[in-house]
């Protein structure tokens, strides 16, 4: 509320707030501000639609705390990010994993780095609003008709009544002295600055719905369940449904578990290629190679001896001699005397099976061998097939495996010897 000359009566009933000077030019409005603080008012402010240049150093405006209050914040962040952990990790709860360090400094950047921006960010935000005396639910320059044109095209200062060298006749005199077009006396009602109902309100709902949680933690603590304590996302948990190896009378034979129906097969294992996946044509092993592997290429032949490598050789050895490094360290123990060498690939029996008898046995085992289906797929055991005859096709190799001409020289060479 405002006034230029109010009764005594009126004055008994309101607080005075201070006065407000309009001027018409941002430089009379700086020249204002500079002479207000030569007269000694430190608690006044400027306002106007635009910033004015110079009318910091007018006002006598000292530069901000608040890039050092966001500092400390920041250093307080990465304290307590690093103690926090130090505590947790090699203090309170050490765990040795591989050999690592309790505490390191690298690994625990990550936390540190975020707290010091939640830090530093909730410092620089309620920082400006206590900095600024913020929030203000009422300000009693808001009731001049005449401030309302501070955003758009007015000037003014407005000086508060409880500053210590606050005399509104030499004040007014002053300000008026100074080029200001019009001063008015700001009063206000003692009930404006009261915090309006409906932020009572807020207040209310926000703390009962803050309250929700711990009351939630408090019930679960002082009851049991076969569930988590903090369940919000149901997932169908509490569904109806039946219980593993649970009886039930809807059933003739009493129980809730049901067979597959009778020729149920599970998705994508309908195989029945069985040259492909048993290496079977009726009841007789194949001798060809299916035509999912065929032709066969070096870099098919290289990926059989890859596999070769991780799930053959520990017992077969490299080369296929049965002296793997598994079987020479069972063999040398004298705690494993049951231990039965693997057969080499190499001997006459092996050599003549069928290529879909040597799929078999990689795939269902044989002897003491265990079975590779789950572990090998189809290809891969056909490129093992493969790398197999590789390799007893290189120490039993005959005079026919050469090409023709290669034959020729040899023979050659062996007449003229």
């Amino acid at each position: 509320m405002t006034a230029h000359a109010t009764p005594a009566a009126e004055e008994s009933s309101e607080r005075l707030c201070g006065l407000l000077a309009e001027f018409a030019d941002a430089p009379a409005l700086v020249e204002a501000a500079r002479t207000v603080r030569e007269a000694g008012i430190r608690r006044f402010d400027s306002h106007s639609p635009f910033p004015v240049h110079g009318i910091d150093g007018a006002m006598g405006i000292r530069p901000t705390v608040l890039p050092w209050l966001v500092m400390g914040a920041g250093v307080a962040g990465a304290i307590v990010a690093l103690v926090m952990q130090w505590w947790t990790n090699a203090v309170d709860y050490p765990l040795n994993i591989s050999g690592k360090p309790l505490f390191s400094l690298p690994a625990n950047i990550p936390v540190t780095f975020e707290l010091i921006i939640l830090f530093s960010a909730l410092t620089a935000f309620f920082g400006v609003l206590a900095l600024n005396g913020l929030p203000r639910f009422h300000d009693p320059l808001s009731q001049s008709e005449r401030f309302r044109r501070a955003t758009a095209d007015r000037f003014f200062i407005s000086i508060d009544a409880r500053d210590a060298a606050f005399d509104a006749t030499r004040l007014r005199g002053l300000l008026e002295g100074a080029g200001a077009t019009a001063v008015e006396t700001v009063y206000e009602a003692p009930t404006a600055a009261q915090i309006p109902p409906v932020i009572y309100l807020a207040g209310i709902v926000v703390v009962s719905l803050a309250l929700i949680p711990p009351l939630w933690i408090a019930k679960d603590r002082r009851s049991t369940s076969d569930t988590p304590r903090m369940h919000p996302v149901r997932d169908m948990d509490d569904q109806p449904r039946f219980q593993p190896q649970a009886d039930t009378p809807l059933f003739a034979n009493g129980q809730t578990m049901r067979l597959p129906v009778p020729g149920t097969i599970a998705s994508g294992d309908l195989r029945d290629d069985d040259h492909f996946f048993r290496g079977t044509e009726g009841e007789q092993f194949v001798t060809t190679l299916p035509p999912q592997v065929q032709p066969v290429t070096l870099a098919f032949v290289q990926r059989g001896r890859e596999r070769y490598d991780v799930y053959c050789a520990p017992c077969h050895g490299l080369a296929g001699a049965g002296d793997g490094i598994t079987s020479v360290r069972a063999l040398a123990r004298p705690d494993s005397p049951g231990w039965v060498p693997p057969l080499s690939l190499h001997s006459l029996g092996v050599r003549e099976q069928p290529i879909g008898k040597i799929f078999n046995s990689i795939t269902n085992g044989i002897r003491t061998m265990p079975a590779y289906n789950a572990q090998i797929p189809p290809q891969d055991r056909w490129a093992i097939v493969v790398y197999v005859l590789a390799l007893q096709r290189s120490q039993n190799a005959v005079l026919d495996d050469l090409p023709p001409e290669e034959r020729e020289k040899l023979e050659l060479r062996d007449f003229r010897n």
